[in-house]
């Protein structure tokens, strides 16, 4: 009878260790990128449609070759490419955005066709976006993948314009909502000053609750909830939302708080509550996966500003309840042990892509390594319907506004990266693209020019956060800042609003000097009438005689 009970004790030991080891199996894979990897920064997302993964806000504007900023990634033999993807002619426009909150939206929780939803980021001009934008697949062929993006309406409690929060979409009593939560935004206009013009401060922490059926949106303040958190982890199931880590710039701090937001959708007026857990964990920049359908990998993250988080855990979701583990580690390489920063997305599946910075001896200095980390064993890396939705975001920003620490977002979607078989001539080739460093508002405009992104502050009273530029004329145009140009502000607003010609310091001689000048018209002089000529007498010659003897005489 021992030897039996130590028998089934080990056989149940390793039915409930060794099974569960099967998913902390991880294995690491460097993979290189052809003529793009400049594009893929931090504040990147990623989006799937049908097993394919997309790559959604580049860091500077889209160019011709790609106007949407929309691109498939193609990963085949350890290669990544990226392929331009094209947006139906009724989609609306979509500026390429950072660090803003996606997930994916169904008709109910386990419906198979799905839409994205985008809300808030940061444009290439460091502007913050409050507008929300619906995405979906039209129509894939193996050379073309046609996208239809929409922006909607809301009404009610807006949230302002923010990055770095989070949107999940819950399942109650037959109904569906969007809950955002988090973020950062810039400081509000009337506490703004000359030194912290640009800073950015925490959203107040109000759970959003939108309902994208009738267009409103209503705001929960809840007692639970005192600071502001942005990039943290968020976990979507049925109708809870699980909040983990997230930074607050307030306090500086990370924090270590587990917070269950559970929303009602009765016939009347939604309730939403909020419970502190135990058992959360302090961090932020966390990347998280879903490998099975109630388990779920927290990788990497930040400890604080200076220290990253190469431990790993496992998140098991069952019966209202949530169980955070640690797990086991992959073998990082010395270069991801040492590096300073680093930054990914998840690619579904339990895969994630990872991304470090690049020596300073590459060729592209904007360059990066990258990494594609599986979570799982490949027995179980099958073909199944992820339900459970999934938004991670990371404390951090980019390389110009923060500390190197802080420069990671991640977000993470229920798909698989598979190799997409295209035709290798529609690979993006960013070869072929015009410099962007030439473009922008922080060009050097003429040879006085002193605006710098590091030093600037607004001048003109319609500046916010970046310098009033006005387009000189001369030749096929070109782009100068009003302050260089020492123009007053009536005058800037007056040239804003009249439809005229408005040439730089340096071409505004040329321009008078190749100037036609005005065909005078002539006035029209009525011909003068010729004078009448005196009618003469003529004399006879014995007239003339007797006159000349009468005047001597």
């Amino acid at each position: 009878m021992h030897v039996c009970s130590v028998l089934f004790s080990g056989f149940f030991y390793f039915l409930s260790h060794g099974m569960a080891q099967s998913t902390d199996k991880m294995s690491l894979q460097m993979v290189s990128t052809v003529n793009n990897s400049s594009l893929l920064q931090p504040g990147f997302s990623l989006l799937n449609f049908d097993g394919h993964v997309f790559f959604f806000g580049q860091k500077g504007w889209p160019k011709r070759s790609c106007p949407t900023g929309v691109f498939l990634l193609d990963i085949k033999q350890n290669e990544l490419k990226m392929k331009p993807a094209v947006f139906s002619k009724d989609s609306c426009y979509l500026p390429p955005l950072r660090y803003p909150a996606l997930c994916t939206l169904r008709s109910d929780a386990r419906a198979n066709e799905y839409q994205y939803i985008i809300h808030g980021g940061k444009t290439p001009n460091n502007e913050l976006s409050d507008k929300i934008y619906f995405m979906s697949l039209v129509s894939k062929t193996s050379k073309k993948i046609v996208f239809q993006c929409i922006e909607k309406d809301l009404g009610g409690d807006i949230p302002e314009a923010r990055y770095g929060h989070t949107i999940n979409v819950v399942h109650s009593r037959g109904k569906s909502m969007s809950v955002l939560f988090g973020g950062r935004m810039y400081t509000p206009l009337a506490q703004r000053t000359t030194e912290k013009w640009n800073s950015v401060v925490d959203c107040l922490p109000s759970v959003f609750l939108i309902d994208f059926e009738f267009g409103c949106c209503t705001s929960y303040i809840l007692p639970e909830l005192q600071d502001g958190l942005s990039f943290h982890v968020s976990i979507a199931r049925d109708d809870t939302i699980y909040i983990l880590g997230g930074h607050s710039l307030q306090n500086n701090t990370r924090s270590p708080n587990l917070y269950k937001l559970k929303i009602d959708l009765p016939l009347g007026s939604p309730s939403v509550t909020c419970t502190i857990l135990p058992g959360g964990i302090s961090v932020s920049s966390a990347i998280v996966t879903q490998v099975s359908d109630n388990e779920f990998v927290l990788v990497g993250g930040y400890h604080s500003d200076n220290q990253k988080r190469l431990a790993c855990n496992t998140i098991v979701l069952e019966d209202s309840k949530i169980e955070i583990v640690e797990s086991v580690s992959p073998e990082w390489t010395p270069d991801i042990k040492h590096c300073r920063m680093w930054f990914g997305c998840d690619m579904g599946k339990g895969s994630i892509l990872l991304g470090i910075p690049g020596a300073n001896k590459q060729i592209i200095p904007d360059a990066n390594y990258f990494y594609i980390l599986r979570c799982k064993g490949a027995e179980e890396d099958e073909e199944e319907e992820l339900i459970t939705q999934i938004c991670s975001q990371t404390s951090s920003e980019d390389p110009g506004d923060s500390a190197p620490f802080e420069d990671s977002e991640e977000f993470c979607f229920s798909a698989e990266a598979n190799s997409f078989d295209a035709d290798d001539a529609d690979t993006y080739n960013e070869d072929d693209e015009e410099d962007e460093s030439e473009t922008g508002y922080w060009i050097t405009c003429c040879a006085s020019c002193n605006i710098d992104i590091n030093t600037w502050v607004p001048f003109y009273s319609t500046e916010l956060n970046k310098p009033a530029m006005i387009l000189c004329s001369s030749g096929a145009g070109h782009w100068v800042h009003a302050q260089c140009m020492d123009l007053s502000e009536t005058i800037l607003l007056r040239l804003s609003e009249a439809n005229v010609k408005y040439f730089c310091n340096k071409h505004m001689d040329l321009n008078k000097g190749l100037q036609t000048p005005q065909k005078v018209m002539c006035l029209k002089k009525p011909p003068m009438k010729p004078l009448r000529k005196k009618k003469t007498m003529k004399l006879s010659t014995s007239t003339k005689r007797s006159f000349l003897r009468r005047l001597f005489e």
